[in-house]
């Protein structure tokens, strides 16, 4: 016995075949047209009305308008008519109040706040009279539609912050130490300090991670004083040397100098030290120091360039490796977890992959004033 036939009976052409075979697997058309080409697909295949609708996620009356559409119109029926969808709420001039708004800072609207937030922005559309209310998600994709994001920042350096011939020299001198060949009598070591680190032992033990639970880490703790790690990176290895101190002056600076004039032999001649400007760094009895021991060279970047120091990268991996959460017992405890986690970074010590890129931006936006002073200054490969 014969089943029911098609109620409708469509046969593609081999390009509309193809062409909705396309649209079908495309992940970057609109939902509603793969699935009215997966509809049109299995009609011409031979599946009932029905059974074609239940598949594509349509329902029979949509289907039947789909298909009917394509016998008049061809491929041309399938796309949405002009001016569906939902009619905007907010007039335009909503949106023009609501984007220079967006374009100042609260403070000149009388408002105390550092920046705006989408519920702040709608608040304020509501006390400015504009709208009788108006939704966070709502704002949102209004300033989405601007590509405007007034709740973030970054920091950027203004044009009165020199960037002078001097400015130039001092980033080149410190990108060449990074990227150039040493000799075999050279090193060269990025210099700093982490201060302040406390070791807050918690008033209940901290609890390791369970099935459904996280760490858990008391929230109350105890106050015990405080450390000050110096440490140095050895560009080329990628070997740390530290020490802990309480106090931060050129007496621990110079106890941690001598502890790397300790760690490396006579053959090297030349220990290249890269460290900030800090006053701790150019006292006299540094000086005196230094007079003393002539293999060791400084190397300052320029104000607002911490970001040249090695160290500060390997310090980011110590906040987030080890301390993240902090919960030492004692002053004593918390140098001996640094010392640990040094020498296991040691054991499988990589240096970091330095390039002339971020230099080659700071220099060329120095540019113009090197080149107005003194002439183009080249940097290196």
């Amino acid at each position: 016995m014969r089943g029911r036939e098609p109620s409708f009976t469509i046969q593609l052409p081999a390009a509309h075949h193809q062409e909705l075979e396309h649209w079908f697997r495309s992940t970057n058309l609109k939902h509603g047209l793969t699935r009215r080409a997966r509809l049109l697909l299995l009609l011409h295949h031979g599946h009932t009305l029905t059974d074609a609708a239940r598949t594509a996620g349509l329902t029979v009356r949509n289907a039947r308008k789909w298909a009917k559409r394509y016998l008049v119109q061809g491929l041309q029926g399938l796309a949405d008519k002009p001016g569906r969808g939902r009619k905007p709420v907010f007039s335009p001039a909503v949106a023009l109040h609501l984007v220079k708004m967006a374009c100042e800072r609260p403070d000149k609207l009388g408002r105390s706040l550092s920046q705006w937030d989408c519920r702040e922005l709608a608040d304020q559309l509501v006390r400015d009279g504009v709208v009788d209310r108006i939704s966070p998600d709502t704002v949102r994709r209004i300033l989405d539609n601007h590509h405007l994001k007034p709740w973030r920042h970054h920091l950027w350096l203004s044009p009165k912050v020199p960037r002078d011939a001097d400015f130039a020299a001092r980033v080149q001198e410190v990108s060449d130490l990074y990227t150039r060949a040493l000799g075999p009598h050279e090193v060269v070591l990025c210099v700093d300090e982490k201060t302040n680190l406390q070791p807050r032992p918690r008033k209940a033990p901290t609890k390791a991670a369970t099935p459904g639970q996280p760490v858990r880490v008391e929230h109350e703790y105890g106050r015990c004083g405080a450390l000050n790690l110096f440490a140095a990176f050895n560009t080329r290895t990628g070997k740390v040397y530290g020490m802990t101190a309480e106090r931060k002056r050129q007496e621990e600076f110079i106890a941690f100098l001598e502890l790397l004039e300790r760690e490396f032999g006579p053959e090297i001649t030349v220990l290249h030290v890269v460290l900030d400007n800090l006053r701790m760094h150019k006292g006299k009895k540094v000086q005196a120091w230094l007079a003393k021991h002539p293999r060791f060279v400084f190397h300052h970047p320029p104000v607002h360039c911490s970001w040249m120091n090695q160290v500060e990268q390997w310090f980011s991996i110590l906040q987030r490796k080890r301390l993240a959460i902090v919960d030492f017992a004692s002053k004593a405890e918390l140098a001996e977890k640094l010392q640990q986690f040094m020498a296991q970074w040691n054991e499988q010590a990589h240096p970091f992959n330095w390039t002339g890129k971020s230099v080659a931006k700071v220099m060329a936006k120095c540019q113009p004033i090197v080149v107005a002073t003194t002439g183009t200054i080249p940097l290196a490969a």
